[in-house]
């Protein structure tokens, strides 16, 4: 499966995101993106993801063929919306005989927060994705974006954080950092950063990990949604 794609031998990737309601596309050269489309309309990434895809590779003027890996945000995240996204990296790995690279949604949006840091700030960086309600989904990763703890679902109030804030600098980032940042803005060790999730922020961590040869299985990988899914009970009349 590993094999050169391109002419000067570095390496192309597609990135795609679709684990909340933005559907962001990226193309990337050796990590630097070189195309990129996004949309957060919420409701459309099964029908325009694909066209995203062909578009970048358009303005690009790369063919499918040149890809060297497919790299998907694998959650957690919505349910449907990372379903979307597997299913699509899976058919064209498939179809193009490249590996899939699977990155975990949480990583990009420290990645993104991360990027908009000056300096070499020593930093906590604590992602979270909105749960509903005060629950929220996070992780906590170091500088070099490496995980400092597992993936976990978390109650925000103002003590979830406390022992953290009281010891080290920490970056709240993604779309649940909104649900923190009443309880914590008046900490000197809190740092918001709402920057939307973007598959343009996966690119260098998708380089590392195709370069590591940290591929996924297509036929068993499955995204972390983070919660068991469970169907709605119809509630019309006559179908219950």
């Amino acid at each position: 499966m590993e094999k050169e794609k391109t002419s000067d031998g570095t390496p192309l990737i597609l990135c795609l995101d679709t684990a909340t309601d933005i559907c962001s596309v990226a193309l990337a050269r050796a990590g630097e993106v070189i195309a990129y489309r996004e949309n957060s309309d919420g409701n459309s990434h099964a029908r325009i993801l694909l066209p995203f895809v062909e578009e970048v590779l358009k303005e690009a003027s790369v063919k499918p063929d040149e890809l060297a890996a497919v790299a998907v945000s694998m959650g957690p995240g919505s349910y449907t919306g990372l379903r979307i996204g597997t299913s699509t990296a899976k058919g064209l790995c498939y179809a193009l005989d490249i590996p899939l690279i699977a990155v975990p949604t949480l990583q990009i949006i420290a990645a993104g927060a991360l990027a908009n840091l000056p300096g070499e700030k020593d930093v906590t960086l604590c992602p979270m994705l909105d749960a509903r309600r005060m629950e929220v989904f996070t992780a906590q990763y170091d500088r070099d974006l490496q995980p400092l703890n597992d993936v976990q679902a978390v109650i925000v109030d103002e003590n979830t954080f406390a022992e953290l804030l009281e010891n080290h600098q920490t970056i709240f980032c993604g779309n649940g950092a909104a649900k923190c940042r009443p309880l914590y803005e008046s900490q000197t060790n809190a740092i918001f950063d709402l920057t939307p999730v973007s598959a343009r922020n996966m690119t260098g961590i998708a380089l590392k990990k195709y370069t590591e040869k940290q591929w996924e299985d297509l036929a068993y990988f499955t995204p972390l949604y983070g919660k068991d899914y469970v169907a709605a009970k119809p509630t019309v009349k006559g179908l219950h």
